[in-house]
């Protein structure tokens, strides 16, 4: 079975794009042994490759109350409920890393609410899933309900941005056709063997 395209729009070649993206691109190449999908699809646009890019790293790698397994269980479980194929597989590979546990992706990305969740995780997840899904619902007692569970109003606006910009990203991977890395299906779900 031949490999489907990465997107349906033009994905140049990585020799002709500026030498940022260009760069940017071989750190991630040099670091995952690949170059993941999401890079090459968004690149034929550099600017907004750049912002993209720059956005998520402001969220996904910022210090703060949320750890980076909790900020991959935000991204799976909202990109599940987008129906985005290449951000439950990417960062469910992530997730599954981060959190040493094989099956948490799978559950959250069908089920969240039979994913084995703490107390604290299941009130991020059910903020998240709001967030990208009714945010117009979204209530005083909803904040009032993560500062329960031992969130602040930091952690709080962690949760709902990257459940907000994953809700684009899953819309642009899902009108692009992006697919996932034959690489991601597998990461994490054994672990690895001493050398």
């Amino acid at each position: 079975m031949s490999e489907p395209p990465i997107s349906a729009f033009a994905v140049p070649d990585i020799v002709d794009l500026p030498a940022d993206v260009r760069a940017r691109i071989l750190s991630v190449q040099e670091k995952a042994g690949f170059v993941p999908n999401v890079f090459l699809a968004l690149a034929h646009r550099p600017d907004e490759f750049r912002a993209f890019f720059a956005y998520h790293d402001a969220l996904m790698l910022r210090a703060g109350g949320l750890s980076k397994a909790e900020r991959e269980m935000i991204v799976v479980a909202t990109s599940g409920a987008n129906h985005c194929l290449y951000c439950v597989v990417a960062h469910g590979a992530l997730l599954r890393i981060y959190a040493k546990d094989a099956e948490i992706a799978d559950r959250l990305a069908v089920n969240p609410g039979k994913a084995a969740l703490s107390a604290r995780q299941s009130a991020m997840i059910a903020y998240a899933m709001k967030v990208a899904t009714r945010s117009h619902e979204i209530v005083p007692q909803d904040h009032a309900a993560l500062r329960e569970a031992g969130f602040d109003h930091e952690d709080i606006w962690d949760i709902g941005a990257i459940a907000g910009f994953f809700a684009l990203s899953n819309r642009l991977a899902n009108m692009s056709f992006m697919q996932p890395n034959a690489a991601f299906f597998t990461m994490g779900r054994t672990p690895k063997l001493a050398g």
